[in-house]
């Protein structure tokens, strides 16, 4: 009488060893190469919340473009706007090469079907927040988003290196606009320290929750679609933050904050992963709002997508008709 063992699992197909080379040369992954349904999925999933994020992230400063106390500031924050609505489509762009559809992917984020970063659930009630969220979130922004340029898929990757350039520029835009207003009176300092005092710990869950807690981290590292965990990433700006705060002469909301000589890294207290939760989830101060002026924005544009579509259908006939004649 013969035994035999356990069933040996099928060999890969050549799509999954080319997939797996290609990644292992740290190479990059094209749209018609062959990639497993896990790794496209991850891909949708995050592009299009990268994407939805700076769309959202347009309401929160673009609530002051008219209130802004100077021409060259009203100009400064509309170029930056602007900057953030191309960012969107360069991402949205970037998902379809994966067979998503841009409407279907608005149409899941204004149901509440897919997230975007919890940052943009936070109210600007001063100038100085917009100071801050330059500083802070594109600071924070520029940590998480410079090494998507060597995102294993390619048209990410590449989408990555003009949004990171513009991410910079608008960081240093930032910080000039609060340095300028820690020089001018006590009462403009105190905007600006308020403002800090507000958007730090807010600012530290933008790169999501610890990586004991981080469902999809491993995954997105082992196919180089992310190159760093979420706390090597938080760290870093922590670490990038403390002395540019210094120079500026705020205080960082942070009694545990400090410089630990044997790691060579800031020690740091731990945000509030509850209230992290709570926003994710829908319950932050500006939820509702965003999405109800993200519906409304989608709904009253529809007429400019119908005739951009009749345009094209009517210009695609045309030079139908050339080739023919």
């Amino acid at each position: 009488m013969t035994t035999t063992g356990p069933a040996e699992a099928p060999p890969p197909e050549p799509g999954q060893k080319h997939f797996d080379a290609t990644i292992a040369r740290d190479q990059r992954i094209e749209p018609r190469d062959w990639m497993p349904d896990g790794y496209r999925a991850t891909l949708i999933r995050q592009i299009a919340q990268h994407a939805h994020s700076e769309i959202i992230g347009m309401q929160p400063e673009g609530e002051w473009i008219t209130r802004a106390p100077s021409l060259r500031r009203k100009a400064v924050l509309l170029a930056k706007v602007q900057d953030e609505a191309g960012h969107g489509l360069y991402l949205y762009s970037a998902a379809e090469t994966l067979g998503a559809d841009r409407a279907d992917l608005t149409e899941r984020l204004i149901e509440g079907r897919q997230k975007y970063s919890s940052i943009f659930n936070y109210p600007t009630p001063t100038f100085a927040d917009v100071g801050v969220i330059g500083w802070f979130v594109d600071g924070a922004a520029i940590c998480n988003q410079v090494p998507l340029c060597r995102s294993s898929y390619g048209p990410y990757a590449r989408a990555m290196v003009r949004v990171c350039k513009e991410e910079s520029f608008h960081q240093r835009q930032g910080y000039e606009l609060l340095m300028t207003m820690m020089r001018g009176t006590e009462a403009q300092r105190r905007m600006v320290q308020d403002a800090v005092d507000r958007w730090w710990w807010p600012s530290l869950m933008m790169f999501g929750p610890p990586d004991d807690a981080s469902p999809n981290s491993a995954r997105s590292m082992s196919w180089k679609i992310k190159r760093h965990s979420n706390d090597e990433l938080r760290r870093r700006f922590v670490d990038m933050t403390v002395p540019q705060a210094a120079a500026l002469g705020v205080t960082l909301p942070d009694p545990e904050l400090r410089w630990n000589e044997e790691r060579g890294h800031h020690d740091f207290g731990t945000p509030d992963w509850d209230e992290l939760a709570r926003v994710i989830k829908g319950d932050g101060p500006c939820n509702t709002e965003r999405i109800r002026r993200r519906r409304a924005a989608h709904e009253e544009g529809a007429w400019v997508r119908e005739a951009a579509t009749a345009h094209a259908a009517k210009q695609a006939a045309r030079d139908q008709e050339g080739a023919a004649a």
